[in-house]
């Protein structure tokens, strides 16, 4: 008897023992879980992405822009057709008159409010901008584009949303779908279990679920997707804690951002704000209860209900979640045939202006990570607001894709391999508003626009004009330049024999004709007067800071350089000398939009004012009447247009530079392997640049010259008050030929004809008096 209750006490201590230990290790369990729970709930929840946005829309009165191409503007945000246009994210659109209610941003000066404006057109410009009360506008903001996100290593994209901010209906879509009784249970729902499974039989399928949105959420933030015993039971554990710890509301707002509702390539969508973004190319406030019932409805099986993918099916269980808030008396019932037969109403899926894979997203990428670290652009939320153009980026990826297609049909070349680049520059600022690193520039890969480093050919010509022209002036555009052949040596060098593109020696040719018809022999013969360290100095001024060889044949271009260097070279051009380094963001902020960096102008005079003056004028003489004339079929005169063609040895490379006043636009052509594509810069990247330019507004080019810059006439019928770009020529003071008279008012002092004559006698007798060369 007593050995039995010596047994019996040792089974109850046993048992005790082990109800104590397991006690405990409950405790170190629930408290384990709990530290995990309110560490990532109160502390970073989630690796935010660093979101890029373009630069704002600024509309003003005199800005050269179409009716359309503000449609083209306002239907790439997201705004809708509305004849009334009574909410922010509408316009209406009749003949030359727009009516827009813009959306309100957040931009670097502070809050821009929505405003309802009144745009007026004529002849191409906007004449005028009115507000609702009647009064007159100086400006309109277009709100920034959001065109991606630079990714965490998860490829996990979110844009995170305050509570308030979500449609009220869209909760209640999202109550009456995955947990109806939300805010009656403490973390886990036996009833509601026990509900979903009657409706599913009653269905005949299954509709609902039983876990409550807590338990999702706990699944999402903290757990695999298994579906081990072990991982449910940290699951419900863990909801009892969120539910314990924090209210409905923080625990609602943190769902509503982290439910996941889709992928776009190798990007999660997580968040019903990026998800409307998405699939409607509208902010959720903005969006119609249909499209809210669609997103709602994809929470239970994001890929099987994707709309853009399975659009039938994703219709049927929108319509269902309609269904559900008709009975649950969230719509009308009346209202509900209505509601099901709308069109699902999802935007093209996003290219490449909105890709994380394009050529201005790699451009971002590299010059945000000089000066921040690359865990804190992936994981903070910061917005970096850029300084691309959607509308110009959109255009130059559409045109590259089209034109290397017909390209290849008209020369015969292999279809799907001809490849380009383009970059495209704000002239006075440096801001980069496009760059296209291929035909496919939306899937990423090879950023030729950036690392594509090609011989650049006639491109680099300019630089030996502008040494030529500038300080100490020995040079003018009326100079005569020798274009007959000539051997140039340099110790420790093979001869080298320049040779023109025709094969043929043009003799004596003016210094702004070598230029224009871009002659081979003059210009190295140029070269070589002006010497090769002055032209190398010319390029590193204008920016090229890659290493230059001093060989004779940097004059004609044999050097190696990317589309994004010749952008920046030709940007000091035809800013008059004033460099501005390329930039693509304006300014940084954190996740609640307050400043963190700016990213000001910064320009200083690189070139000789007088001499880059001239330069462009020879530009100009390209597109006029040179190696570029074929642009005149397609711009008027008045836009006085200035460029450079570029040809490599074999017809490997076709190049264009070329600019109106406000944007200057680089194209390249060619075979990645370097083959032989048999285009010119002039039937080939002109052709490219010609169709990307037609498509933007443009306002012409205006050469502001030096004060010791002076217009002379060579016809002396000609008036002062007649004297034009064409009829006239820019020389520094003092280097303008004899015989040469003086345009405009600053020197109104002419010669009459009996004086001229004179004076030609004199000249006749000393010809040396103008003998530069």
């Amino acid at each position: 008897m007593a050995r039995y209750k010596r047994r019996r006490l040792g089974w109850r201590s046993a048992v005790i023992v082990l109800v104590l230990l397991a006690i405990g290790v409950g405790t170190l369990w629930v408290i384990r879980l709990d530290a995990i729970v309110r560490q990532q709930f109160e502390g970073v929840r989630w690796s935010l992405p660093a979101h890029v946005y373009s630069r704002p829309r600024q509309l003003h009165q005199g800005l050269p822009l179409e009716p359309t191409t503000l449609k083209r503007e306002l239907t790439v945000r997201g705004y809708r057709k509305d004849t009334q246009a009574i909410s922010p994210g509408t316009f209406s659109l009749m003949g030359n008159r727009c009516t827009v209610y813009l959306r309100g941003f957040n931009g670097m000066q502070g809050r821009v409010p929505p405003v309802r404006v009144q745009v007026d057109f004529s002849q191409g410009h906007i004449t005028a901008l009115t507000a609702d009360n009647g009064s007159n506008l100086a400006k309109a903001l277009l709100e920034p584009l959001r065109l991606g996100s630079i990714l965490p290593l998860r490829h996990e994209d979110r844009a995170p949303v305050v509570l308030h901010d979500v449609p009220p209906l869209l909760l209640q879509a999202l109550l009456v779908m995955e947990d109806r009784r939300f805010m009656d249970h403490t973390g886990i729902d036996p009833l509601g279990v026990m509900r979903a499974l009657l409706q599913n039989l009653r269905s005949g399928r299954v509709v609902a679920g039983g876990s409550t949105l807590t338990q999702q959420l706990a699944k999402n933030l903290y757990l695999d997707s298994g579906r081990t015993w072990r991982r449910k039971a940290n699951e419900a554990v863990m909801a009892l804690l969120l539910e314990w710890r924090y209210s409905k509301s923080e625990i609602l707002q943190a769902y509503v951002n982290e439910v996941f509702l889709g992928q776009s390539g190798n990007r999660a969508i997580h968040g019903f704000a990026l998800a409307s973004e998405h699939y409607f190319g509208r902010p959720l406030g903005e969006l119609p209860m249909p499209a809210l019932a669609l997103l709602a409805g994809m929470v239970k099986a994001p890929s099987a209900y994707d709309p853009r993918r399975h659009p039938k099916r994703a219709r049927q269980r929108r319509n269902l979640v309609l269904a559900e808030l008709a009975r649950a008396e969230q719509i009308d019932p009346q209202n509900l045939a209505k509601l099901q037969d709308a069109p699902l109403g999802l935007v093209v899926a996003p290219g490449a202006t909105h890709g994380s894979g394009s050529a201005f997203f790699d451009y971002v990428r590299r010059q945000i990570q000089r000066h921040f670290d690359p865990a804190m652009v992936r994981t903070q939320g910061l917005r970096i607001h850029s300084t691309l153009d959607p509308l110009v980026q959109h255009t130059a990826q559409d045109t590259l894709k089209s034109a290397l297609a017909d390209l290849e049909r008209a020369h015969k070349l292999p279809k799907g391999e001809l490849q380009g680049a383009i970059v495209a520059v704000q002239v006075d600022t440096g801001e980069v508003l496009a760059v296209v690193g291929g035909r496919d520039d939306h899937r990423g890969g090879f950023n030729r626009a950036l690392d594509a480093r090609r011989p650049v050919g006639s491109l680099l010509k300019p630089a030996v004009y502008l040494a030529a022209l500038s300080k100490p002036y020995r040079y003018h555009l009326q100079s005569t330049l020798d274009d007959s052949a000539f051997e140039w040596r340099i110790a420790g060098s093979s001869p080298w024999h320049p040779r023109n593109y025709d094969r043929k020696d043009h003799g004596e040719v003016a210094l702004i004709d070598g230029l224009a018809q871009s002659y081979n022999v003059a210009t190295a013969r140029l070269g070589q007067a002006v010497g090769l360290e002055k032209i190398i100095g010319i390029l590193r001024a204008a920016g090229i800071v890659r290493p230059l060889p001093a060989f004779p044949s940097i004059t004609l271009g044999a050097v190696d350089l990317a589309p994004v260097e010749i952008a920046q070279m030709y940007q000091s051009l035809a800013s008059g000398g004033h460099r501005a380094p390329l930039r693509t963001i304006r300014w940084i902020a954190d996740g609640e939009d307050h400043p963190l960096a700016r990213y000001p102008l910064r320009s200083e005079l690189a070139l000789d004012p007088s001499g880059t003056f001239l330069v462009n004028r020879a530009l100009q003489e390209v597109v006029r009447t040179g190696t570029a004339r074929g642009l005149a079929r397609d711009f008027p005169a008045t836009l006085a247009l200035a460029g450079k063609t570029g040809t490599t040895d074999g017809y490997r490379d076709s190049w264009f530079a070329g600019y109106a006043g406000n944007i200057l636009t680089v194209v390249w052509l060619g075979f990645d392997d370097n083959r032989v594509t048999g285009l010119t810069g002039a039937s080939g990247a002109l052709r490219v640049w010609a169709r990307l330019m037609r498509q933007l507004p443009l306002r012409p080019v205006q050469l502001y010259p030096p004060s010791n810059i002076i217009r002379v006439r060579r016809d002396e019928s000609i008036a002062q008050s007649a004297c034009t770009a064409t009829n006239a020529m820019p020389f520094v003071q003092g280097t303008q030929p004899a015989g040469f008279l003086a345009c405009g008012p600053a020197n109104t002092r002419s010669l009459d004809k009996p004086a001229l004559r004179w004076w030609q006698g004199i000249r006749a007798l000393f010809p040396d008096l103008d003998s530069r060369p």
